[in-house]
């Protein structure tokens, strides 16, 4: 067997099977299936591209996304594609190294958002999936710290657990402000670096927290890291990050980022990405069999052990999945380009200041997010005098506002104010507040 052999022979595809009449069809296919963008100039139209249910004011749009008109016709265009056709459409997308690849024109995509290159990104299903694929693939030894922080998510705490658990390594915790609302850029480093040990290998941070809002300012804590300790590599969950800030991923100073796409960058459900250089990919040791490496493959036909250095593709998790929603996640970074990050990372951060400079003014209401737009993004954590965070999410929706809870020990009120909202709905949202405070 050939060390060469195409993508299409991945897994033992049959090639003879209509490949020569497939291509020109397969080429209308994606011609077809792949709409043009609508008009995305003002909010206005930004917001009609969601269904969602007018009957309520939508503030936990966060959590998980409502699909937008080009996502949701991608996803309908490659559904119908599949149906039609699912052992070609899927044999050539998946198995092909021409420009017909679909994960690779998702990376494409992807790349061109994030400011990296198509080969630095790995396509995933999930932050927890993400995350779990970078901690479980480093190289840690027994002795080893991971050095995260108290107010991490239970994902990116459990990830760090079972990998440290199993390496026979370390993990630590620190509290990297006392209040949200008042901590500092400085403060901030200087309680991480003072944190450092001799073992610390690797710290973990999230971008955004989703339990009290703050947005940690990362390319600043990634300088004063890597300066003091250059061999220590900086894991980021960056989900309620990507999509609502404005900042370049591939140059921020994190050497992984974790992040879902489903939620601020309104991609399919069920998709996720990380992002590292090759330096960091080669790090790595894969978790999962990918279906994207051909070096895998010929290695398992030759019975050898893979010659090169972990990549993305490698880590990439192989296995059969909701194509259609893969497919479909370059509508989504298509549309943010459209949108312009600027502008968009600009739309959020007015909503929310609004938000809080409305809420600030009751004094039943403490808002635990720092009133600065440069360490906030797009959620707004608070609590009201008297009232549990679960009582007063059920007050805001019983004026139809939907809110949520963050779901830690220590639990806040959380609205997020993002694209899907306007002006005057951030405005019904906290007199819904002030209602609920009595």
């Amino acid at each position: 067997m050939p060390a060469s052999l195409s993508r299409r022979r991945f897994l033992a595809v049959p090639v003879a099977l209509g490949a020569g009449a497939l291509l020109p069809s397969f080429a209308a296919v994606l011609a077809q299936e792949t709409p043009a963008l609508p008009d995305l100039s003002d909010w206005a139209r930004v917001r009609a591209q969601f269904t969602l249910d007018p009957a309520y004011l939508h503030f936990a749009s966060f959590f998980i996304a409502s699909h937008p008109a080009p996502v949701r016709d991608a996803i309908e265009g490659w559904r119908r594609a599949i149906d039609r056709n699912p052992f070609q459409v899927v044999e050539h997308g998946m198995f092909t190294d021409d420009a017909s690849n679909l994960p690779l024109k998702v990376q494409v995509a992807i790349a061109r958002y994030l400011g990296g290159k198509p080969e630095e990104v790995a396509l995933t299903r999930s932050t927890t999936e993400s995350l779990a694929l970078v901690y479980h693939g480093l190289p840690l030894q027994p002795g080893d710290e991971v050095l995260t922080t108290v107010h991490d998510h239970y994902s990116h705490h459990e990830s760090i657990r079972l990998a440290t658990e199993r390496a026979g390594a370390t993990m630590r915790r620190l509290a990297l402000f006392e209040d949200a609302a008042t901590a500092t850029t400085a403060s901030m480093i200087e309680r991480l670096l003072q944190a450092m040990a001799p073992n610390t290998r690797v710290v973990g941070l999230t971008w955004v927290h989703s339990s009290t809002g703050i947005r940690l300012p990362v390319r600043e804590i990634a300088t004063a890291l890597k300066a003091k300790h250059p061999g220590v590599l900086l894991v980021l969950d960056g989900v309620h990050g990507l999509g609502a800030v404005d900042e370049t991923v591939a140059t921020m100073g994190a050497d992984y980022v974790c992040a879902g796409c489903h939620k601020w960058m309104f991609a399919p459900r069920g998709t996720a990405l990380v992002w590292a250089n090759a330096e960091n990919w080669a790090r790595l040791r894969p978790t999962i069999p990918n279906f994207s490496d051909l070096e895998s493959y010929n290695a398992w036909m030759e019975g050898r052990d893979p010659n090169t250095p972990t990549n993305a593709a490698r880590m990439t998790p192989g296995g059969f999945h909701a194509f259609e929603h893969q497919w479909a996640m370059a509508a989504a970074f298509a549309m943010h380009q459209a949108m312009d990050r600027t502008r968009v990372a600009a739309r959020i951060r007015s909503l929310n200041d609004q938000l809080k400079a409305n809420l600030a003014q009751n004094r039943k209401v403490r808002i635990h997010t720092p009133m600065s737009g440069d360490l906030s993004a797009g959620l707004v954590a608070f609590e009201v005098a008297g009232k549990s965070p679960d009582e007063v999410v059920k007050g805001l929706l019983e004026r139809r506002v939907i809110a949520s809870t963050s779901p830690y020990a220590v639990s806040y009120a959380r609205l997020a104010p993002s694209l899907v909202n306007t002006p005057e709905e951030v405005e019904r949202a906290a007199a819904a507040v002030h209602a609920v405070a009595g």
